[in-house]
């Protein structure tokens, strides 16, 4: 049974803004029209399959998906759009004959394979044909990605592009932030030929620790990053010397908002999904992190355009029956779960705070190449309440103030032990 999510929720529509594709490719901010019917679509924006890393095929992993009531669905694989015909040996595939036979299981009649001398292949199937196989119209979209993985030196760089064409190669550059904009850049070109809404965002910083913010907070064209990365191999926390996401989402955002006079940095929740067969364990599996997001209607246009919007909130686990940003305050409401109680915290940065960062050093006195330190008033705790619904009145003070939401239960698959189910809900202006 395929169901949407309809919540009601009560959010701003005529004071939101989207990034907009103008003649020149750069970005300007636009009113977003209003959202007649508000609707909400849960959905993940990072995907694997055995087009590149992941142990499992595009039509397994989509159906998983769909029975899990997601709304909608990315396929990003490394470097490869899903869109020629390719043939694989079963054997030599990562899922291999345990994906196989679960492939012929759920899609009786539909598997094409081949004996090659010793050794049998079998074809994977093009991301239209599984289009046309899973999409339910108005429950279930599949949509196109790719994830961009390029490199500076050591450092992973990697980006995922929702709403693809066209295969996008890595464009490289001389440090991590020219690689970054490079990547950016040519998806807003793309975007600008042919004329369709894509969106393209970074993924886990804290990957090996490749990119710090003073690498992000610079780029422009792109409002997006993973704040929640399922893949128990990112670092969401952090270490030592190495900030977490979200300490790297409020840098970022002071700098953007105080400093660079750039837009807002929109935070994601994904899976980063590899594993398809053996849920729960200790690898990157679905069903730990999305986005919920609001629209008019369950297409890829409508779903890039209301992610532009900030329209959304990122999830590991918490749910909301809304949020809504006023004039004068921001208000959450959680869906509470029985037996869970929750913690609603605003988060920001207030106008004058010193911004100044001081790298971190090694034992030498060497510079490390990780995000600075900075003052504890950048993405203070503003206000903390315990219940399920909270709401902080804006002073006028703030450069912006988003609110993050804990659960007293653990995740249940959590991408690193000691994780609560939460949720991030996206950082907003006040206009008084």
């Amino acid at each position: 049974m395929y169901r949407s999510i309809l919540l009601t929720a009560v959010i701003s529509s005529l004071g939101v803004s989207f990034l907009a594709i103008i003649d020149d490719g750069s970005v300007q901010a636009q009113k977003s029209k209003p959202v007649d019917n508000p609707q909400w679509y849960k959905g993940n924006l990072h995907t694997h399959s055995h087009w590149s890393d992941g142990d499992d095929y595009l039509e397994n992993i989509a159906l998983w998906y769909r029975d899990h009531d997601y709304q909608f669905l990315v396929f990003t694989d490394h470097n490869v759009l899903a869109d020629k015909e390719r043939w694989v040996v079963i054997d030599k595939t990562k899922g291999k004959r345990k994906a196989f036979d679960k492939l012929k299981k759920n899609f009786p009649g539909w598997v094409e394979a081949r004996n090659s001398g010793d050794q049998q292949e079998v074809r994977l199937r093009q991301f239209t044909e599984v289009v046309e196989r899973l999409d339910v119209t108005d429950q279930f979209l599949l949509i196109q990605g790719e994830e961009i993985s390029d490199s500076f030196h050591k450092h992973p760089i990697h980006m995922n592009v929702a709403n693809i064409q066209e295969l996008i190669q890595p464009r490289h550059g001389v440090s991590v932030f020219e690689t970054i904009q490079n990547n950016v850049d040519a998806v807003v070109a793309q975007r600008k030929r042919t004329g369709v809404p894509m969106m393209i965002h970074l993924n886990h910083p804290n990957f090996i620790y490749g990119v710090t913010a003073e690498d992000l907070m610079r780029v422009q064209g792109e409002k997006f990053f993973e704040v929640y990365n399922g893949h128990p191999g990112v670092h969401n926390s952090g270490d030592e010397t190495h900030a977490s996401t979200e300490r790297i989402w409020d840098i970022v955002l002071a700098q953007r908002l105080g400093n660079l006079d750039l837009p807002v940095m929109y935070g994601l929740a994904v899976d980063d999904g590899h594993s398809y067969h053996n849920i729960p364990s200790r690898d990157s599996e679905p069903g730990r992190g999305w986005v919920m997001v609001r629209g008019n209607e369950l297409t890829p246009e409508a779903m890039v355009q209301a992610l532009e919007r900030g329209d959304f909130y990122s999830s590991s686990g918490v749910s909301l029956k809304s949020f809504s940003n006023h004039k004068d305050r921001l208000e959450v409401k959680v869906a509470p779960v029985d037996g869970e109680t929750y913690t609603i915290e605003f988060i920001g940065t207030f106008k004058g705070t010193d911004l100044e960062g001081t790298p971190i050093k090694d034992q030498e006195g060497q510079p490390l190449p990780t995000t600075h330190a900075y003052s504890a008033e950048i993405g203070q705790v503003l206000q903390s309440t315990a219940g399920t619904t909270a709401t902080y009145k804006f002073t006028g003070k703030e450069l912006y103030v988003r609110a993050r939401i804990t659960s007293s239960a653990d995740h249940a698959n959590p991408s690193e032990i000691g994780d609560k189910k939460q949720a991030w809900v996206q950082p907003v202006i006040p206009q008084n």
